[in-house]
């Protein structure tokens, strides 16, 4: 997959250190590739459920980020995105205590994108990565709309 921009890469940096919510989260920028992202968080007492493993709400949240900035790294240097529509499958409880969330264009579009993403997550001493859930996302491109800026 070819960006349409050549500084794709430092647009999405920057757009998501705007993103108040992925501090407040803990959610950090790994990796950013054309059509891919990379993003990863620490499993966190104030982030779960009742049984102690982090809420689905906030692995969905760390997903659709993911899926977003990967349509994103396609798209023309005057563009935005918003997601119109995600599938989440929660496959194993989210207990960390590393989670990373790893996004790829499956169909990239003028308009519209499908993604997937892969959320794995790792301890002390485990040899591999367990996957934990998955998502397919469609996002939708945004140009000329002043309220809607990445």
């Amino acid at each position: 997959m070819t960006p349409q921009d050549p500084d794709f890469e430092r647009r999405c940096r920057d757009s998501f250190a705007r993103q108040a919510v992925m501090a407040t989260l803990g959610i950090g920028l790994v990796e950013v590739g054309a059509g891919r992202v990379v993003v990863a968080m620490a499993h966190r007492s104030d982030l779960t459920q009742q049984h102690g493993f982090v809420h689905a709400g906030i692995v969905s949240t760390a997903l659709d980020t993911a899926c977003g900035y990967a349509a994103f790294t396609l798209m023309p240097a005057d563009a935005s995105v918003l997601t119109i529509e995600f599938k989440v499958n929660l496959l194993a409880p989210a207990r960390g205590p590393s989670m990373v969330f790893e996004a790829t264009v499956t169909k990239p579009g003028r308009t519209i994108s499908v993604v997937d993403a892969r959320a794995f997550q790792s301890g002390p001493g485990d040899a591999e990565r367990k996957l934990f859930a998955t998502m397919t996302a469609t996002i939708m491109t945004i140009v000329g709309r002043a309220d809607v800026r990445q």
